[in-house]
């Protein structure tokens, strides 16, 4: 027997409900893709915009000040000189930390400026500090010439990750600015146990015991040595000395250290005899102080070469 007809179940209706049964599906598949292209689109926006976070987070740490800087170092030195007996600093206010440094005065012929650009982990500025220490603190402490010391950092990669070249230069920096007519002798004594070039160098607690032994026994030295009080500001002054003219000279920045300068004039010769290096500055100065000793031919001198 046949059986009866189902309404809605010709032919015809079972085309069009498959080709709805169809469409269906496309717009589902469409929707899909739709949320897919969405999210991809929605990621695509969140990365970057993570990615420009990064970015200005990064120019501005690298655009932020990096001061202040320590009292008595206006120039990014500090200036000592003498009254025939003993030797104290230059009274400067601080470079502010959106701030430049102002230069120090020129040097005359009848009062020579010397001018040192260091690193404290530097072997040849140990190497030239330890020759002429003697002769610097005679001419200093006479009156006979001004001294500049400007410590800088920027041998932070030889110390094991220590940054022994900018705690060092805050340590000077500390000095500076609680006690600073204790500076040469801590300058002095920071060379007189300068740590070998790729060793830790000495702790913070080693510097405070070294400044004080020194002299620096003022009572706030010691907590800016230990907390880094002044670490932005030599990074600061690093950058300056390796990429700005060096004031009261013809350098266009320290290539090298130690850079020392005679009344803005480079002294290139050698950094084991004291009697060469006087010369020089006898010569650059005309009558500065010498050595008694004979002088010989001065060889060039080797320096760190800046990064």
């Amino acid at each position: 027997m046949t059986p009866p007809a189902v309404p809605g179940d010709t032919k015809r209706e079972r085309r069009e409900a498959a080709r709805e049964k169809a469409r269906v599906a496309r717009e589902a598949a469409a929707k899909r893709r739709r949320r897919k292209k969405w999210a991809l689109q929605g990621g695509l926006v969140l990365g970057v915009l993570a990615v420009a976070a990064v970015v200005v987070l990064v120019v501005t740490r690298s655009m932020a000040p990096g001061g202040p800087g320590p009292l008595n170092m206006a120039s990014d030195g500090i200036v000592l000189s003498g009254d025939g007996t003993t030797v104290s600093a230059t009274t400067t206010d601080a470079v502010p930390a959106d701030g430049e440094p102002t230069a120090s005065a020129a040097g005359t012929a009848e009062k020579p400026s010397i001018v040192v650009y260091l690193d404290y982990m530097c072997p040849y500025c140990g190497q030239f500090d330890t020759t002429n220490a003697e002769q610097l603190q005679t001419w200093v402490s006479q009156g006979a010439v001004d001294l500049e010391i400007h410590p800088l950092g920027f041998l932070d990669n030889a110390s094991l990750g220590t940054k022994y070249s900018t705690r060092s230069a805050n340590a000077l920096a500390c000095v500076a600015n609680y006690q600073p007519d204790a500076a040469l002798d801590v300058n002095t004594a920071l060379f007189a146990q300068q740590p070998e070039e790729n060793t830790s160098g000495l702790t913070n607690d080693e510097l405070v015991s070294l400044v004080q032994g020194a002299g620096a026994d003022d009572e706030q030295i010691p907590g800016c040595v230990t907390g880094g009080e002044f670490d932005d500001w030599v990074a600061s002054a690093t950058e300056r000395a390796l990429n700005d003219p060096l004031p009261n000279s013809d350098l266009e920045k320290v290539t090298g250290t130690p850079t020392v300068l005679v009344n803005g004039q480079q002294y290139q010769g050698s950094l084991t005899d004291p009697t060469v290096f006087a010369q020089f500055v006898a010569e650059v100065a005309g009558g500065a102080p010498t050595s008694d000793t004979s002088t010989g031919t001065a060889p060039e001198s080797s320096a760190t070469p800046a990064p």
